[in-house]
């Protein structure tokens, strides 16, 4: 059967494709000359799964969305710490390539401006290292993030070098000020390089999956990112990443983002997807007119808006209630015939889903409650059984919380049998004694529960 997304993102791409308004940038002579009827749009799943349309193959030079990575390697050179030290997370409200620094710091006001990216470049590697070494470390870290080799192109560099005076400008503005130190025009030199690295739709959706999936590249399984830094550069896209227009597009469409004026745009929906789009013409803050556009019909048809209540944290936990049936090799078992209550368990738990599955554990063990009809129903079962198979993971405070929830059953002198055939839950189990039992089948919890070969009646087909 043929997946329906190809077709879905040619639609929302012939939408945007009769946009007109919007220029190339006009200060970097090779961008000047781009072919503005490119037009792509790339979807990258946690699980690698890659969807892509248009011009998904065409390459074009990253410019400001390697800041968002650039700021992740200087976490991790120089630890971030040291990079809060030098450059702040504040929107700063003005133009991407403003000469402003931070009143009584001096610092850059974000990573995600030319100041604050030129100071996070200065940061990789060690203060002695040269333009190459810094741009070899960055082509490597972003090559893997891609997940192919990537290069630069010498001619949007040579391109951009040649008319790098204001960036030149605020190199020199921040070495006055102690922000940066070395050689002010290797580092410029470097930055310039770093933003003339090639990459398509394709990649760049990869890429912004890998921080979607908390640093993990999800095609290769390495840890690219430490996932405290993943938090720290989303944090940053969600207000700073579109520029002076981070206000709107978070307003608008909620997805942490990072454009570049190339008219490339990576968004960013943690957990679920990255999203790239290319459209050379840009409108006046530097961001693509299309790429926009079609970012807002992808929020707004998917329900991608980050501040979307929409979909309230709903029953994430389902109850069933089974009764054991003696089984031919433990007729005699002493759980014969008794009822055994199951808790299940989908998707991604975190604090709304482990609280939903307490109440339902004090609703259905509790005594009954006149005012709930059918509260107290579980109060006699023999034993309690959390079913995790369809879990794909808990957070630390879920994990707390289930664990708080299995102990106190025990305390109570409730046997609990847990499945959870990937591991999802790590559990301490020192103090449970042979009270508790964590299989991966449900014949397995059956057979602890009720003896070997009994069976369940219930409603449930999983029992």
């Amino acid at each position: 059967m043929k997946s329906p997304i190809p077709d879905y993102l040619n639609r929302v791409l012939e939408n945007a494709r009769p946009i007109e308004t919007g220029k190339p940038a006009s200060y970097i002579e090779t961008l000047a000359k781009a072919d503005t009827s490119k037009i792509a749009v790339a979807l990258a799943m946690v699980d690698g799964q890659i969807y892509s349309t248009g011009d998904d193959d065409v390459e074009f030079s990253i410019q400001s969305i390697s800041k968002a990575f650039v700021y992740a390697l200087a976490i991790e050179d120089a630890g971030l710490d040291k990079v809060l030290e030098k450059i702040g997370v504040e929107p700063s409200g003005d133009a991407f390539n403003s000469l402003s620094l931070e009143r009584g710091t001096n610092r850059p006001m974000n990573p995600m401006i030319n100041a604050g990216a030129i100071t996070a470049h200065s940061l990789i590697g060690g203060p002695d290292w040269t333009a190459d070494q810094r741009t070899e470390r960055i082509l490597e870290a972003l090559s893997k993030l891609a997940g192919r080799k990537l290069h630069v192109c010498e001619e949007v560099y040579h391109a951009e070098l040649r008319g790098a005076d204001r960036n030149m400008g605020i190199g020199y503005m921040l070495k006055a000020a102690g922000i940066i130190t070395g050689d002010t025009q290797q580092i410029v030199q470097g930055y310039i390089r770093q933003c003339a690295i090639n990459v398509n739709v394709r990649d760049l959706a990869m890429m912004a999956a890998t921080l979607c999936n908390a640093g993990i590249h999800p095609e290769t399984g390495e840890r690219i990112i430490a996932q405290d830094s993943v938090r720290q550069i989303l944090s940053v896209m969600a207000t700073c990443g579109m520029y002076d227009a981070a206000g709107d597009w978070m307003s608008r469409i909620g997805i942490p983002a990072k454009s570049g004026v190339a008219g490339g745009i990576i968004g960013a929906l943690p957990g679920q997807m990255g999203i790239a789009v290319l459209s050379p013409k840009l409108d006046s803050r530097g961001n693509s007119v299309r790429g926009v556009a079609i970012c807002e019909q992808l929020s707004r048809d998917m329900g991608l808006h980050m501040m979307d209540v929409s979909q309230i944290a709903q029953a994430t936990v389902r109850t069933s209630l089974a009764t054991i049936v003696p089984g031919e090799n433990d007729p005699h078992h002493k759980n014969c015939n008794k009822e055994v209550i199951i808790f299940s368990l989908r998707g991604v738990v975190r604090f709304a889903g482990s609280e939903r599955l307490t109440r339902a554990i004090t609703r259905e063990l509790g005594d009954p409650n006149p005012e709930d009809p059918g509260s107290g129903s579980a109060r006699n079962a023999c034993a309690v059984v959390f079913s995790f198979r369809d879990v794909f993971s808990f957070n630390a405070v879920a994990q707390q919380i289930i664990q708080s929830d299995v102990t106190r059953l025990l305390m109570d002198g409730r046997p609990v049998v847990i499945i959870d055939p990937s591991g999802v839950l790590t559990i301490n189990t020192d103090r449970a004694g042979n009270k508790l039992k964590i299989v991966e089948t449900e014949t397995a919890a059956r057979d602890f529960i009720g003896g070997i070969g009994c069976q369940t009646i219930t409603k449930s087909d999983e029992w």
